[in-house]
């Protein structure tokens, strides 16, 4: 990501004009995002190392880093499984071994017997004592001991042919030009909003993270909690705040359909078997209202397990076929659009309203038949994987794009098939849904383009489900609990995720795990389904499980969500420890559908890590999604919880969206202060920033 920022002279902001930068290092830099000295400015350290004190040998620990001063006793080449050159190093209190598995004849007559040096590495024990492997050493003369490091030392992100002191001596010299002015880097905050950022100016700011002095706080360095840190972090937030925000100005700035009828939902509600939750008819409101502005609507919807978001969408889409347009619901597995069409039909084919499901398994001349329904505008609601992005997917007239599961998208797929909708210079309305839900501080920093609606609320006959956490020595018991509940006229699912990073194995593993039972368990019915079977095969196992012609379903993850089979009360999940908390509070989510008391087994394969043991703990202790989200949040971290792909822009360089969450709705403030009094301020620093990546959103 290229900061794109302004400095007076901009021959002192070309990388070239810095000492032992050529083509060829510019080539190289380029690959860490820097282009210009400023860049450098913001490639900021991964971590520090304490330089500033010479350590004695014989106060050493093994896994400590440490400087040295010593005098090479002994140097010589070691021949065994790697030839290795062995430096003995003594200072008086003790000896150490340096070795070198990569040295020149020019390296080792160096190293001679006498010479002094200056070492710094990490300890380890060896075969005979201590030894630093490959350390960073400088010679010192016969009486010469330079003065000891007056600022801890920066470790930065690197890459090939760009090491560390190139790194280091390239920041010298920017920090250099940032200090008698020649480069200039503009405060790009008011006086204002300063305060709130904290006491360091910008270029103190980044003064002290590339250079902390001897006396800096190593540990609050080390956890990105220093007040520098903290001043550059205020700033990198802001500008992701900004440019979420841009997004969302310039989306709201379109012209969209207005979609105002609601006759269909109306008939709709007077044939469903049970009422709306009051939740649920909140968040419809809410849509509704959005849909009849002629401005794009940009919603979030995010509901826990089973709170009823499909039918949410459905009034969503209702509410735009009956005004004359088309909707596009895109599930991220064939087999949840296959339940999606499956029920958005059952709902809607008694009014009238044709259902078309386009994935990738849709071929021929069925393909093009609903190729052609969608593009003549026959098909009013569309279902369907990423598929929907493909150029042969015309639509007639798009109004609505639902998107269901939207961590599983990222912002690039949302937009392209928003894209697709465009026609006579309106586009169409987006709604976003997941069962994911996020804690509210990172769907600040993440969704801030996006209004968001939350259904907080269960259909009521949902019962709680009772989590019991067992190691697979257990297993026995485990089959036993299974065989008394499937002969109480009761279904179950055994779950059995990943073994190995293939769906051939994660398969073959469910293919013996359902062999072993049919052993164990000769009375009961038992269906297999997973991820490489024919849909129709697939398709026919899950229909006999819901009619209840199957007991026991055990299944890879593809039942993971879009599942509904009320009288399933018992769920296994073998190897539970293989699996983060959202795909395990998704698939417990499967049972407790229906009235009957249901039970969750985690069954894991010990000795569990620490993550794992906190991840099974939490799902034992609660059933609250966002209480499990906020605890995922604090194990893996924001770029795991939203997706890799999701993330797009939150490559964060110095702020952490868990640490920093208490300066978020500061964050929120400024930005509105910035938008409606500095904009062009606004605009740089997203610039500088965000640089190349803030034109993500341009679309």
């Amino acid at each position: 990501m290229t900061a794109q920022m302004s400095a007076t002279g901009s021959d002192q902001n070309r990388l070239e004009s810095l000492r032992g930068v050529g083509p060829r290092v510019a080539e190289k830099l380029a690959r860490l995002g820097i282009e210009t000295v400023t860049d450098l400015l913001f490639h900021l350290p991964l971590r520090y190392e304490d330089r500033t004190r010479v350590v004695a040998i014989g106060a050493l620990q093994p896994g400590s880093q440490a400087v040295i001063e010593a005098e090479v006793a002994l140097s010589e080449i070691a021949f065994g499984r790697r030839r290795s050159l062995l430096c003995r190093v003594s200072d008086g209190t003790g000896q150490l071994t340096l070795r070198f598995f990569h040295f020149s004849a020019a390296q080792k007559n160096t190293l001679a017997r006498g010479t002094r040096l200056r070492c710094f590495g990490e300890v380890r024990a060896g075969r005979s004592g201590l030894e630093m492997v490959h350390p960073e050493y400088r010679l010192l003369g016969e009486s010469e001991s330079p003065p000891e490091a007056d600022a801890l030392t920066p470790v930065y992100p690197a890459t090939e042919g760009v090491h560390q002191l190139k790194l280091r001596d390239l920041t010298s010299q920017a920090l250099a030009r940032l200090a008698d002015g020649r480069l200039a880097l503009p405060e790009l905050l008011p006086d204002s909003l300063r305060e709130r950022a904290g006491r360091y100016s910008l270029a103190a700011a980044l003064a002290c993270v590339h250079r902390p002095p001897a006396d800096a706080d190593i540990d609050a360095l080390s956890e990105g909690r220093h007040p520098a840190q903290q001043r550059l972090a205020f700033e990198e937030l802001l500008a992701h705040h900004l440019s979420l925000r841009r997004l969302r100005s310039r989306a709201r700035s379109h012209q969209a359909p207005p979609l105002r009828d609601r006759s269909l939902m109306t008939r709709l509600s007077e044939r469903l078997p049970f009422a709306l939750t009051a939740a649920q008819q909140r968040v419809i409101d809410e849509i509704l209202t959005d849909l009849a502005d002629a401005r794009p609507m940009m919603r979030l919807v995010q509901g826990d397990v089973g709170s009823g978001k499909t039918l949410v969408a459905v009034a969503a889409a209702l509410a735009a076929i009956g005004s004359g347009w088309q909707a596009a619901l895109m599930a991220p597995t064939e087999l949840l659009a296959e339940q999606h069409a499956r029920n958005i039909d059952g709902w809607l084919r008694p009014l009238g309203v044709d259902t078309v499901l386009i994935g990738g398994r849709l071929k021929g001349a069925a393909r093009s038949e609903a190729l052609s329904r969608v593009a003549g505008g026959r098909a009013g609601m569309v279902v369907g994987t990423h598929a929907l992005f493909q150029d042969e997917v015309s639509f007639d007239r798009l109004g609505l794009v639902i998107v269901d599961e939207q961590h599983r998208f990222g912002v690039h797929q949302r937009l392209a098939l928003r894209q697709k909708g465009m026609r006579d210079g309106l586009r169409p309305h987006q709604l976003i849904m997941t069962a994911t839900p996020i804690p509210r501080t990172l769907a600040m920093a993440a969704y801030a383009d996006l209004d968001v609606s939350v259904i907080d609320e269960l259909p009521p006959g949902r019962t709680p489900v009772t989590t019991v956490v067992v190691p697979d020595s257990r297993r026995d018991e485990v089959v036993a609990r299974v065989h008394r509940a499937c002969r109480a006229g009761r279904q179950a699912y055994w779950v059995c995720p990943l073994v190995e990073e293939s769906e051939a194995l994660q398969c073959q593993a469910a293919e013996e795990t359902a062999g072993r039972l049919r052993q164990a368990l000769d009375d009961v019915r038992i269906g297999l389904v997973h991820g490489r079977m024919k849909p129709d095969a697939k398709e026919a196992v899950m229909q006999a499980f819901k009619a209840g012609d199957i007991d026991l379903l055990v299944a890879t993850t593809v039942i993971e969500v879009g599942v509904d089979v009320p009288n399933a009360s018992l769920m296994i999940i073998d190897n539970a420890e293989r699996l983060g908390l959202a795909q395990l509070h998704q698939l417990r989510g499967r049972v407790g559908r229906g009235s009957a008391q249901s039970s969750c087994v985690l069954m894991y394969h010990g000795p569990l890590s620490r993550n794992a043991r906190a991840r099974l703990d939490i799902l034992r202790e609660t059933s609250d999604g966002f209480r499990i989200a906020q605890r995922d949040l604090e194990i893996r971290g924001p770029g795991e919880v939203l997706g890799v792909r999701q993330t797009g822009m939150l490559q964060l360089r110095v702020a952490d969206l868990e640490r920093d969450a208490d300066i978020m709705p500061d964050v929120q403030q400024a930005a509105d202060v910035l938008l409606a009094q500095y904009p062009q301020q606004a605009e740089r620093l997203v610039r500088r920033w965000l640089g190349h990546a803030a034109q993500y959103g341009e679309v």
